[in-house]
């Protein structure tokens, strides 16, 4: 039965039951769903040409054994596989295959099957998401049949790009400016037209990827004056009207919430948390975030209370790498960390996501390459609450359109025919919390003039992993409101003294806050030491 159907035949406490009531369950049903579920995905997955390629002989017959004997995974176990597209291997019949970037120049893209079974509860967990974006309190929602959406979310074959056509089974909601599917509008068009249409009828949800929300908020004041024959709805005439006055008097500028009264606001990505609170203020609604991603679907949610993600159960079956594993797997590729599960996690502690995608999904014991801080263990009997992270320290992402490694970057620098020495890179916070990627570099010794151009230089090359969302690099500055990229020029020779002197090895990505912020306080004095010796 579809959600407007059961609006019409079902009281509001079944509906808010069947969509919401996981978050009800104790520890030890939860526990009892996620197994039986991987069981069953386990009778589908071990017998396929896929899993029988990982397992290669091991036959588990139990979840225990499973992952006693599976190896944790990564893309590169499936590539050759999936890159092809070869459906006679995998474990269900795949209905749409969706891409995502993979290691931005070195392998641009990654695909990922998805069932009809993988698509019937990412449906019914995207319906729950609204209903919690939309509700005050336990079986409190506010979601009807019709419903005018602010729509922020990259086009297919994304996975955002999956939600309009999703939900457009169960209920009828009004994507502004459209569903993603084959609009050939640029991104600055189709903010455009959105608001345009929102003047005509308000809006009563907004979906986006974080930053992409930020863009579009930063953006209202430069649309909301701009008439160019719009026909603007009475009700917002009036709102518009009033709120300038507001504004003028209060001398502050206008913001959407002076003009559009939201039911819900649903935010997701990488960095959605740097632009919380001036979402909140500019919208006068908190957003929810949501965990998703490509090979995972929808796996997590916040509620109206705003204080930690809660995993759906039935999307995967989740194993979580504890912090030191994951540190040590990083300093010794060798070592096979331990995991542990949804019902053995510490609050306080930082964990690294391990996903088995059910109903069919050809993803097991998956690094999904996100970290996870759990911000309450459940241990009273609730389930545990967690807030997103960021990507695992050898990947910098930032703001969701990113995959940057150690490789891509060490591409780039032999791509710049730069006399480039040691290097590190590091994603870094401005002062309005907007994430950039930062890196610092020796260049061979040379004048204030030289150094300068050659930061230009790799800026240039940089620039290109900045495109993935959009062609156009000046509309993702726009986007983070900043440069994402900032070059520091280093003197040649300066990281392996640095090193030498310390002790440490500095690693090429996501080092230590302390770190480089010793290694520019050695940088002073290594340059004293390099015009005494006369090097």
């Amino acid at each position: 039965m579809k959600y407007g159907d059961k609006l019409k035949k079902m009281d509001r406490a079944r509906i808010w039951q069947e969509y919401c009531g996981f978050l009800e369950l104790s520890i030890s049903d939860y526990m009892y769903i996620q197994n039986h579920l991987m069981w069953e995905q386990l009778q589908l997955w071990s017998k396929s040409g896929l899993g029988k390629s990982i397992l290669k002989g091991e036959t588990p017959e139990t979840v225990e054994e499973f992952r006693r004997a599976a190896p944790l995974t990564t893309y590169y176990d499936y590539a050759d596989i999936l890159l092809s597209k070869n459906a006679d291997m995998l474990p269900g019949e795949p209905v749409i295959w969706i891409q995502t970037t993979w290691e931005g120049g070195i392998r641009p893209i990654k695909v990922a099957p998805y069932t009809k079974g993988m698509l019937e509860v990412y449906k019914h967990n995207t319906v729950a998401v609204v209903m919690l974006a939309s509700s005050n309190g336990d079986g409190d929602f506010n979601v009807t049949k019709k419903e005018r959406v602010l729509y922020g979310g990259a086009p297919l074959p994304y996975a955002t790009g999956l939600l309009p056509s999703l939900l457009d089974e169960d209920v009828s909601f009004e994507w502004l400016p459209d569903n993603n599917s084959g609009s050939e509008l640029s991104f600055s068009e189709r903010i455009k037209k959105g608001f345009d249409m929102a003047k005509k009828g308000g809006i009563d949800f907004f979906f986006a990827i974080g930053s992409v929300a930020n863009y579009i908020t930063e953006s209202f004041g430069s649309n909301s004056g701009k008439k160019g024959g719009v026909r603007i709805s009475p009700s917002i005439a009036l709102r518009y009207v009033r709120a300038k006055y507001i504004c003028k008097r209060d001398n502050r500028k206008l913001m959407p919430g002076d003009i559009f009264r939201i039911k819900g606001f649903v935010s997701t990505g990488n960095d959605a948390g740097c632009y919380r609170e001036r979402l909140k203020n500019a919208w006068g609604v908190t957003p929810i975030e949501i965990a998703a991603g490509t090979e995972s679907t929808c796996i997590a949610t916040e509620t109206w209370e705003h204080d930690g993600m809660v995993f759906f159960p039935d999307a995967c079956f989740y194993e979580f790498i504890p912090e030191a594993e994951m540190k040590r797997n990083i300093e010794n590729p060798e070592y096979q960390p331990r995991t542990c599960l949804m019902d053995e996690v510490s609050g306080g502690e930082t964990y690294e996501l391990v996903i088995s995608v059910f109903k069919g999904g050809a993803f097991m014991r998956y690094r999904i390459g996100d970290v996870y801080r759990c911000i309450s263990a459940g241990k009273d009997g609730s389930l545990p609450k967690f807030t997103y992270l960021d990507r695992i320290p050898s990947i910098i992402d930032i703001a969701g359109f990113t995959r940057i490694s150690e490789a891509s970057i060490e591409e780039v620098m032999t791509l710049s025919g730069l006399s480039v020495g040691a290097w590190t890179a590091k994603k870094e916070f401005d002062e309005n919390n907007n994430p950039h990627l930062h890196i610092y570099t020796e260049i061979s010794s040379g004048s204030a003039e030289t150094s300068a151009l050659s930061q230009k230089v790799l800026e240039e090359h940089m620039s290109v992993y900045f495109k993935y969302f959009d062609s156009d690099y000046s509309d993702l500055k726009k986007l983070l409101g900043i440069d994402p990229l900032k070059i520091t020029i280093l003197k040649y020779g300066v990281i392996s003294a640095y090193q030498k002197k310390t002790g440490c090895v500095l690693p090429r990505i996501n080092p230590d806050l302390m770190d480089i912020t010793e290694l520019l306080k050695f940088q002073n004095e290594y340059n004293m030491i390099y015009i005494e010796e006369g090097a």
